[in-house]
């Protein structure tokens, strides 16, 4: 691996603390603090992303590189820190937060240009771990290398998965937060994305008033990260923001599609470039339900349901707004854009459903078509992707009890029975509205529906195997996650089963998760 050519800009441009001090506080004017990894002894491989540290310019994996993938031993050209932000949590501005598990490596450049920030989760305290160790436990690291890159090859726009390793050490977990702390295995997750920016981190410096540094952070994000963006003055940051609601908007579409719920969308977990970003507690839409969250946090309100996420990515970026205002000093401006945001989310995001129901455009009928749709599916109970999977399906002789009976979490009596049916008349003839084939009908319907989604029970089957040194689920998880588009292994195209409604870490998880 070429280590060598890991580089720190970041830390060269902007202010912060090199003291190295692991003790947990507010750091004020600074955007990073330098720290270390906290070393391990009994790191132990679980899983390398090769293709991965090809394209990023890292090249090859090597038995001695096991030592940088937990943060051990880095050569010198190497500086590690942890970057501070704030944030809006379950809709409370909660101050300084920062990188709490998290310790950033640099930056790599490959040979076209293209430039990777590099992360560890899970190597040790940093002064923002907030009374925590900055460690991480296998499950969690499991459930963050796995879905990273089930959501990237699914065609989402995400961070990435390098590496998965145990550290040697074991560490006490309380996983649902109700006085039962148990002993884990410990893990680190090497991550990386072009860049790691959040809202949070604009956020930070428009609370304290720091204004020169929030414009030299909106110019370096715009410069690295948004070539598409060649106004100037402060039209370019309009056009920044502007960017960052069609980005962000584009990406709620796109987990609307295959079915994600990420569980805790507070502002510090919203990417600047509009990637999925900290896989805690989410989960892949099994049954499917509007009203569904998997944070157990998140109960009783819900506010990061299934069916929210699209108007909570609005109230972020409002948050977002309002920490970029002195840059823009714009507000009519700044509220048309957000009333934007809601016309040009809603339209993608009925085009997208199209694409899924292989209709070749959008009617104005459609809304109601759509409205039918999602209460037929709550009502009978419907598994999300297996639905569109068997709709593809559909000929005009289709039996449907046997064509839907598996993909209902509920038996199709004569009464449900007689819903569908009334349903797939009104979508045949939706259908016949068509202005391409059948074949070409076909093709948007495959394109736009996985036939693998990685669900929360088969991660859970997978972590209990590697908990016990076996891999043979985790190879098949990756394989088929790669494929998300065929389907490699029917055994994992099924219902959750009903074993798992109960269990924690399938249905229902906690943010430790």
């Amino acid at each position: 691996m070429n280590i060598e050519k890991i580089r720190q800009p970041f830390i060269k441009i902007f202010p912060g603390d090199f003291s190295g001090n692991t003790m947990q506080r507010n750091t004020p004017k600074v955007l990073f603090t330098t720290i270390s990894p906290v070393g391990f002894t009994g790191q132990q491989l679980i899983a390398f992303n090769e293709a991965l540290s090809e394209e990023i310019g890292l090249g090859k994996f090597e038995e001695k590189n096991l030592d940088f993938l937990v943060g051990n031993h880095l050569p010198e050209n190497i500086q590690t820190y942890a970057t501070a932000y704030a944030g809006h949590q379950f809709g409370n501005w909660a101050g300084q937060l920062g990188d709490g598990r998290a310790i950033v490596a640099g930056e790599i450049i490959n040979n076209s240009g293209k430039k990777n920030e590099i992360q560890w989760k899970g190597a040790g305290a940093t002064p923002y771990s907030r009374h925590a160790d900055g460690r991480a436990v296998l499950r969690s690291s499991v459930r963050e290398y796995l879905m990273s890159e089930a959501m990237y090859h699914l065609g989402v726009p995400t961070t990435r998965a390098l590496s998965l390793s145990f550290t040697g050490e074991n560490i006490i977990r309380d996983i649902m937060y109700n006085g039962n702390p148990q002993e884990e295995k410990g893990a680190v997750v090497v991550r990386t994305a072009e860049s790691f920016l959040r809202f949070g981190h604009f956020e930070l410096l428009s609370a304290q008033r720091e204004y020169d540094t929030l414009q030299k952070l909106s110019d370096f994000t715009i410069e690295n990260y948004f070539p598409e963006i060649i106004s100037e003055g402060v039209e370019k940051y309009k056009d920044f923001f502007k960017n960052i609601c069609t980005r962000t908007a584009d990406l709620m579409v796109e987990w609307f599609r295959v079915g994600f719920v990420h569980g805790v969308m507070n502002t510090d977990n919203m990417s600047i470039l509009g990637l999925t970003i900290d896989y805690g507690p989410y989960s892949m839409m099994d049954e499917y339900e509007l009203n569904f969250t998997p944070n157990t946090t998140d109960l009783p309100g819900r506010r990061y349901a299934f069916g929210n996420q699209g108007q909570i990515a609005q109230w972020n970026l409002w948050q977002l707004a309002n920490a970029l205002h002195p840059l823009i000093k714009d507000e009519k401006f700044l509220e048309d854009t957000l009333n934007q945001y809601g016309t040009y989310f809603w339209n993608a995001h009925d085009t997208m459903l199209c694409k899924k129901f292989g209709f070749n455009d959008l009617q104005d009928s459609d809304e109601d078509f759509f409205t039918n749709w999602q209460a037929l599916m709550q009502e009978l109970h419907f598994d999300y992707t297996l639905f569109f999977n068997q709709l593809e399906k559909l000929e005009a002789e289709s039996n449907l009890q046997s064509l839907f009976e598996n993909t209902s979490y509920s038996f199709l009596d004569e009464e449900k029975l007689r819903k569908l049916e009334d349903f797939i008349k009104k979508y045949t003839a939706r259908l016949h509205l068509n202005t391409i084939s059948k074949e070409e009908s076909l093709a948007l319907m495959n394109a736009a529906n996985p036939k693998f989604t990685l669900r929360n029970y088969l991660l859970y089957e997978c972590i209990e195997e590697i908990t016990l040194g076996k891999t043979e689920m985790l190879d098949k998880l990756i394989k088929a996650l790669e494929n998300p588009y065929k389907e490699l292994y029917p055994e994992f195209s099924v219902k959750r089963p009903g074993t798992y409604d109960d269990t924690t870490g399938c249905s229902m998880l906690s943010c430790s998760s």
